[in-house]
């Protein structure tokens, strides 16, 4: 078996090493236009199926027609169509064509003239090229907008109503899900009702708990706005800023000043964007950058198309960070799109269009980090470095919605379409029957991912999360640093590359934003009236109220010090005496018991809460325990001495090592019935102070919290009367009397814990417990181990056989005179 799995790896290393060693970044270059108003341009479809085959000059020719604005929305279309067209597995003996209004993408008043007839002229609708003068249903793709979908199709819900089917690329709006409303259209985005969550996810990941928000005043903004604020406040994050930025431009431009100076004078390092790209919120974003206002911005992918058209270099800790839904890479995009015009569609012109894949692997460069690289190197190096044309958000949308057409269309013509069709009616049933079986497609698309038209069914989110740099002379990088998925766990759900973070920008983390920074040791938080959560002021503890961990560390560490000299020291005899294995747990077991208090230590929370009392009852029980493994084990071997003892069988199979583990066990089970019925948990103490609100841990039920520390008791006098007995045996490492006076010294610690435990309150309490479990902790080791650590640095004459030889033969004689 082990075989099989190295063989597997093994032959699987090939494949794994590109996604980790060499992984694919983006490079594009700034559009021509860099004008407010075309931030964005619509471009409506019209797909249609013909029954002879399409040749690639057909593309050519009318993506010829096609102006550039928002070409690569044509091109990802003659794409996802002539992939379809070379299937022989879908659709055969038909192929789909498509063709947009005259004037390009951004003219819709033409496509709105062709949409309105009247009935005298419902005959000459559309063009059509089937055969034998059939009618097909027309299919139309529009967007990004969602605003130009929701007129087209209003407008085909008016006078066309059951003759044409809509589909949208572009962001999921609402708004366009109401089926009453847009019967016939259908959204191939998926919904972003986790966006926010991932968001929230990144800013825990890099402690940010002052963000700034600019929205859009609509709608979809108030929606997105409802979610973050839910999740901001459940995870104590604040605001820092919300602007609600108008839709209409006259209420944009009276206060954009305002918008303006509340960014630049917010302390804050990180602001989200959340809105259209084609809005108002847009054109404030683009002004923020071109003064100079230096954020990490935080937005969905449809913003890189606006983020690369600054023309000035960012610093390397900001620029923005971009969540998009997860989707396959599309292969030879680029390579099909040269074969129609290699001369037309040049590398350079593509970057234009689309964002262009690039190795990242900069391990023959001379430059450190993947952003030096791109900002001291020319376009003509970035042009040959050039892999592949990427797909972005929206042309995704429109390849799946082409292969909904196509299996909605074929599922139909295997079952229900095998009679000829006219003009008449017949027309609209097919349009219907399309309707019927496009509402009910589910498939797996070509790059191996789930398409499901389905929209009440709810489907798992996956975004990607990219990061997006601006440099001179139009050039832009975009590097994916992360994932977030809902499929996974509410903890697990975010997983970022930090070495591609270092080997992009040079460092690991991201510039912090807090509105306040924690307070250091000896200092308290006050907050003020009016400010925010998350914004204090520190202020110095009172004396004698300064909690400090050193406390417990600097013990926890001379104990892992004694614990390598006994390792060190392992074969000599004095390590060897009772039992060196019970030594060593004794040992570790002393390093977490003097960790412990560390959980007593600052702000609580329902973790430490419970984790304070376990940890103390479960670790304490094996320390003592321990002990009386060792006590036993001293008794045992003297027992055993006389020729025919039975004893010796319980020394020789190791019984004492068995009380650790059963005495350990029955305090785990208590601690388990008091987690089960009656848990720590967390209390504001407003009694035991007066002005002051103390966060202290309850400890549910105090039956149970004496029932452990008597379970200790009993542990500590049952190894105390053991050792008491074993104190007088004759030898020389014999410990019994070390262990003894450890014992009386714990139990005198704990006894009078009790009483001093319940005269105090608040805070006082915490303190004297924390201070039991150093004290008795410290009592273990320096009664046992300090002793053998003397014999073994500074009297080593001491520690050898045959000194103990000597000291045995002496004391047998004296013995024999004292006789």
């Amino acid at each position: 078996m082990f075989t099989l799995i190295f063989l597997f790896l093994l032959l699987n290393i090939p494949l794994l090493m590109p996604r980790f060693i060499y992984p694919t970044c983006f490079w594009r270059m700034k559009q021509n236009n860099d004008k407010d108003a075309d931030l964005v341009k619509d471009c409506t479809f019209i797909l249609t199926s013909v029954q002879w085959p399409v040749e690639r000059d057909y593309f050519n020719n009318i993506l010829n027609m096609q102006p550039t604005e928002n070409n690569q929305f044509a091109l990802a279309l003659a794409f996802s169509i002539n992939e379809i067209n070379r299937n022989p597995d879908l659709l055969p003996n038909i192929s789909l064509v498509f063709q947009f209004p005259q004037g390009g993408c951004k003219n819709m008043s033409q496509l709105h003239r062709r949409l309105y007839f009247s009935e005298e002229n419902n005959n000459d609708i559309l063009p059509n090229y089937i055969c034998n003068e059939d009618t097909t249903c027309i299919v139309l793709l529009t967007g990004p907008n969602w605003e130009t979908s929701a007129m087209v199709g209003t407008l085909i819900n008016l006078y066309i109503s059951q003759q044409l089917l809509q589909l949208t690329y572009g962001p999921f709006h609402p708004f366009l899900s109401n089926r009453e409303q847009f019967p016939f259209l259908y959204q191939m985005a998926p919904k972003d009702t986790s966006l926010a969550l991932g968001m929230v996810s990144l800013m825990l990941h890099f402690n940010w708990n002052w963000i700034g928000v600019a929205i859009s005043d609509n709608d979809q903004g108030t929606q997105f706005l409802s979610h973050l604020r839910r999740e901001m406040e459940q995870n104590k994050i604040c605001f820092a800023f919300l602007n609600m930025i108008p839709v209409e431009m006259h209420l944009f431009r009276a206060r954009a000043e305002v918008y303006y100076n509340q960014i630049m004078t917010s302390s804050t390092n990180v602001v989200i964007i959340y809105g259209d790209t084609d809005s108002t919120l847009a054109v404030g974003f683009k002004r923020w950058k071109s003064l100079g206002i230096q954020r990490l911005w935080i937005a969905t992918s449809q913003w890189d198309d606006t983020t690369i058209k600054a023309d000035f270099t960012l610093n390397s800790t900001y620029g923005t960070l971009a969540f998009a839904h997860h989707h396959a890479e599309i292969s030879h995009f680029k390579s099909f799109v040269q074969t129609l015009n290699p001369l037309k569609y040049s590398n350079e012109y593509l970057a234009r269009l689309e964002w262009m894949k690039l190795n990242c692997d900069i391990s023959a460069s001379k430059c450190k980090t993947l952003k030096n690289c791109i900002s001291n190197t020319s376009v003509q190096w970035l042009k040959v470095q050039s892999l592949d044309m990427a797909f972005s958000d929206n042309s995704y949308d429109i390849y799946n919605a082409v292969y909904t057409v196509a299996h909605a269309l074929h599922e139909m013509i295997l079952q229900v379409y095998n009679q000829p069709m006219d003009n008449g009616k017949e027309y609209y049933d097919h349009c219907l029957k399309l309707n019927s079986f496009l509402r009910k497609t589910h498939f797996i698309n070509p790059v191996g991912e789930r398409v499901n038209m389905n929209q009440k069914e709810k489907l798992q989110e996956e975004y990607d999360i990219f990061q997006i740099w601006n440099f001179p002379y139009g050039v832009g990088l975009k590097v994916k640093i992360g994932e977030f998925s809902t499929y996974f766990p509410h903890n697990q759900q975010l997983h970022l590359y930090e070495d591609m973070i270092e080997q992009s920008t040079g460092r690991r983390q991201m510039p912090p934003s807090v509105c306040s920074a924690d307070c250091g040791p000896g200092f308290r938080k006050f907050w003020q009236e009016g400010m925010a959560a998350c914004c204090f002021d520190c202020h110095s503890c009172p004396q004698n109220e300064v909690s400090n961990e050193t406390m417990a560390s600097c013990f926890s560490a001379f104990t892992t010090v004694v614990l390598g000299v006994f390792l060190k020291h392992h074969d000599t005899p004095i390590v060897k005496a009772n039992n060196q294995n019970l030594s060593y747990i004794l040992l570790i077991s002393l390093i977490f018991s003097f960790l412990c208090p560390l959980l007593f230590i600052g702000h609580p929370n329902s973790a430490t809460c419970v984790m304070q009392q376990v940890t103390f009852g479960v670790i304490f029980t094996v320390a003592i325990s321990t002990v009386l493994a060792k006590t036993v084990t001293v008794l045992l071997a003297f027992k055993v001495t006389a020729p025919g003892r039975r004893m010796r069988y319980f020394l020789v199979s190791g019984a004492p090592n068995y009380i650790i583990t059963i005495f350990t066990l029955i305090q785990i089970i208590f601690c388990v019935i008091w987690l089960r019925f009656s848990p720590p948990f967390i209390e504001n103490d407003a009694l035991s102070e007066h002005g002051q609100i103390i966060v202290v841990c309850n400890k549910g039920s105090v039956n149970a919290f004496y029932s452990v520390l008597g379970y200790h008791g009993f542990l500590a006098l049952a190894s105390f009367i053991v050792a008491f007995l074993a104190r007088n045996l004759p030898d020389t490492f014999n410990e019994a009397k070390l262990l003894t006076f450890s014992m009386l010294l714990f139990c005198s610690v704990w006894v009078t814990f009790i009483p001093v435990y319940h005269s105090t309150k608040g805070k006082v309490m915490v303190v004297v417990e924390v201070l039991s479990i150093l004290i008795s902790s410290a009592g273990l080791l320096g009664c046992i181990f300090i002793p053998k650590c003397y014999i073994i640095l500074l009297r080593p004459e001491r520690n050898s056989t045959q000194e103990l030889k000597e000291r045995n033969s002496v004391q047998k004689l004296r013995e024999k005179r004292s006789f």
